[in-house]
């Protein structure tokens, strides 16, 4: 019950020393006035955006493609037990190394994503 209080107590003076913001509207003039600025900003801007969003398509390529190689780890592990009497131990260990290591590349490229969209290409 103490703890429960305390967490209570707690809340309730987060919540009255940071009330929620209240909403502000923006006259229909101020828009009317922004709106031009506001598409010539878009249009210097279109390449840098361009530029971003073809970045991030390669990066998701990458981590799509480090999804799918999780898929290497049960495929070696049963290529090792059940290919082995057919020569096939070798190349199932080279698939269970590399599924192995793809949930690790997977977090790598997921956290490399902001810096692969503004342009910094890492190959790992």
């Amino acid at each position: 019950m103490k703890r429960f209080v305390k967490i209570l107590l707690l809340v309730l003076v987060t919540a009255i020393l940071f009330p929620a913001p209240k909403a502000e509207a923006i006259d229909p003039v101020t828009i009317a006035i922004l709106a031009p600025i506001a598409l010539k900003v878009a249009d210097k801007a279109k390449p840098y955006l361009i530029r971003a969003l073809l970045n991030t398509g390669r990066c998701l390529l990458k981590m799509g493609k480090d999804t799918f190689q999780i898929l290497y780890l049960p495929y070696g592990m049963l290529k090792m037990t059940v290919g082995a009497p057919f020569g096939g131990f070798r190349s199932g260990f080279i698939y269970t190394i590399k599924g192995a290591i793809a949930p690790g590349k997977l977090v790598i490229h997921t956290l490399l994503l902001p810096a692969m969209m503004i342009g910094l290409d890492i190959n790992i």
